[in-house]
């Protein structure tokens, strides 16, 4: 891994141990009291306090470890099942790729926050977070793979291995899978940020953890009204999302330059 490459992963690895193994680091517990509510950032708590006085920083460390699970259990579902229906609608045209493209298109025309509300009523949070990123995501997957299987069947190490014999599936694993390694990884840091996007979306809703457990989603929500008063209590929630998203965006995005090359 060159340096290029491995910087924004090691980035990536950062925020995201942050994101779920912070709550080991709260100075104070994320769900006791501290001070007043929306206390300035001083000495005892750096980014003050929040809506029920308790300290900003704590929650903040210990608030992004189910949104981080949540969204990448959603995302690697919606990936696993976009990269197997892109792989046979790419290999062979037929019915079955039709039908899968038809399906696709289909889920792509429906607004996925709907879908998300819709679902959420039903399933509790989690469940509907990743059933909706599945229902958004994995048609998005299985168009970009599909496109990508269907050039790369073209190529000479594929055209060798069917003279060799081998059978399709066979070829898919061996030879197609590990050259679309780079586009899957970056296919996979985006379902990630559109699964952490509605889940705290859904959060901000109310159909996230239920209080006091520290969520950055709810933090927004919860401290709205003190943002004059402790302005860190809403803004470091919002801070940590968008670094989370950034983080893994940029760590897919590298992992296309760690594709395997065509022999």
């Amino acid at each position: 891994m060159n340096t290029r490459h491995a910087v924004p992963a090691t980035v990536a690895c950062a925020v995201l141990g942050v994101a779920l193994f912070g709550g080991n680091l709260a100075p104070h517990d994320p769900i006791t009291p501290l001070g007043a509510p929306w206390n300035p950032p001083d000495s005892r708590a750096l980014l003050g306090t929040d809506a029920l006085g308790r300290d900003v920083l704590s929650r903040i460390l210990a608030g992004g470890r189910h949104l981080t699970v949540t969204a990448g259990l959603a995302a690697l579902v919606a990936s696993v099942a976009g990269v197997t229906g892109g792989l046979l609608a790419g290999w062979r045209d037929g019915p079955v790729a039709r039908l899968l493209s038809a399906t696709a298109d289909l889920l792509l025309a429906m607004p996925l926050l709907l879908i998300a509300m819709l679902i959420a009523v039903a399933l509790p949070g989690t469940a509907a977070v990743v059933a909706a990123t599945v229902c958004g995501g994995t048609p998005l997957t299985l168009r970009i793979v599909a496109d990508a299987v269907r050039h790369i069947r073209s190529a000479g190490y594929v055209e060798a291995a069917l003279g060799r014999g081998e059978s399709g599936p066979a070829i898919l694993r061996h030879e197609v899978l590990p050259a679309l390694a780079g586009l899957v990884g970056e296919d996979l840091g985006a379902r990630f940020v559109v699964a952490l996007q509605l889940a705290a979306a859904l959060s901000l809703l109310g159909f996230g953890l239920a209080p006091p457990a520290p969520d950055w989603a709810a933090m927004i929500r919860e401290n709205l009204a003190g943002a004059g008063l402790n302005p860190a209590a809403l803004v470091a929630p919002a801070v940590a999302l968008a670094l989370l998203c950034l983080a893994v965006a940029t760590a897919g995005h590298a992992a296309v330059g760690h594709s395997r090359r065509p022999r």
